[in-house]
């Protein structure tokens, strides 16, 4: 009996002391001060509280810890006319301000907004209680670490546009690495990297090709602007979206550092569109893509639909807006301008509403089913 109780009270000591490790672990080179961060244009959460910050125009990532923030209920989330309360909170007008990003940390609930001033100051928002509050970045725990190759400051497109945005397209967290897209230095601009977490020395990254079907043709030099590592048919994957609009898929076990990679392209969502967001929603055993775009309404995709698609685009698709491949619903929300997953199966939104409010809101989770 007394072996017993030891053995037990062994693991309880175990189980608590690898948990402390694992909490030291991943923030044992965070320091206090300030992180010097130049823009907020992708923002993801990680696991204890961590915010993973995309800065571009500095091509760089800083690592937060916000895991001193509370708990919050947010089931009844719901700000209306957000431009002009983020504008009242900087003490300037609407066309001054751009919300550039919405994350929300699953640990808590707590839903941040990262704001473009004219000013070409950081800032970042926090909603408690549907009351906008700013998260001073000035004095914070933090760690970064900086990107090689950017593209550079002085890179534009053909319309003479700065590319330099482009630099981190989208950002998320998994399983110790943080995941980018964006655009490098390097003759195939559109790249794809893996950075370990702590952060190290080692800076994994590969270019990227896709069949662009609205185009009808292959192509190296656009960013993936939203995607999602996830499982699909058992392995983990890429679901990659592109601005016009092709859905891409790439297997993670095949983007190998150095290396270039082509994209099996599922789906075409439509020309003259660029998407926004893509979360993974589950309920019920079930599993669903959303996507937000800028000219097309909320799209669901199910996963089943997706797994089961056996196809891949390889050719044009001629009629402009035509969507072809893996099916998906177009869901009642249109305008959509930010959207995350929040809570289990629930998802919150920015929206232009048809009475020119600019919204945050939680959707109807009826929709995921």
């Amino acid at each position: 009996m007394k072996t017993l109780i030891t053995f037990i009270i062994s693991l309880i000591f175990s189980f608590f002391i690898n948990k402390t490790y694992a909490n030291s672990f991943l923030k044992a080179d965070f320091k206090m001060g300030n992180p010097e961060i130049s823009s907020i244009h992708k923002m993801t959460f990680g696991p204890e509280g961590i915010l993973f910050i995309g800065d571009s125009d500095a091509a760089q990532i800083i690592a937060i810890d916000l895991s001193e923030h509370p708990k919050l209920d947010n089931s009844k989330l719901k700000l209306d006319n957000i431009d002009k309360l983020v504008a009242d909170m900087m003490g300037t007008t609407i066309d001054q301000v751009q919300i550039t990003d919405m994350v929300v940390n699953p640990m808590n609930d707590n839903v941040y907004l990262s704001i473009n001033h004219s000013s070409g100051i950081p800032i970042l928002l926090r909603v408690e209680d549907n009351v906008l509050k700013q998260v001073p970045l000035d004095n914070v725990s933090y760690s970064k670490s900086s990107l090689v190759n950017p593209i550079g400051k002085d890179a534009k497109d053909r319309r003479g546009r700065s590319l330099r945005r482009w630099a981190i397209a989208d950002i998320k967290y998994t399983d110790g690495k943080v995941l980018l897209s964006g655009l490098s230095n390097q003759e195939f601009a559109s790249t794809f990297r893996s950075i370990d977490f702590p952060f190290n020395d080692t800076q994994e990254s590969t270019s990227l090709e896709i069949y662009h079907a609205a185009h009808g043709k292959y192509e190296t030099h656009a960013p993936i602007k939203t995607f999602i590592p996830t499982t699909v048919n058992g392995t983990l994957q890429i679901v990659a979206s592109y601005t016009c609009t092709p859905l891409v898929v790439f297997p993670m076990n095949e983007i190998k550092h150095g290396n270039h990679h082509k994209g099996k392209t599922v789906a075409e969502l439509g020309s003259g569109n660029s998407p926004v967001d893509m979360v993974e929603i589950s309920n019920e055993g079930n599993r669903f893509l959303l996507i937000a775009n800028t000219n097309r309404p909320l799209m669901k995709m199910d996963f089943k639909d997706l797994e089961s698609f056996q196809g891949e685009l390889t050719n044009p698709v001629v009629k402009k807006g035509a969507a072809e491949g893996v099916d998906y619903v177009n869901l009642p929300y249109v305008n959509v301008q930010q959207l995350d997953k929040i809570g289990n199966n629930g998802f919150i939104i920015i929206q232009r509403e048809s009475n020119g409010s600019l919204v945050l809101k939680t959707g109807n989770s009826w929709w995921v089913q």
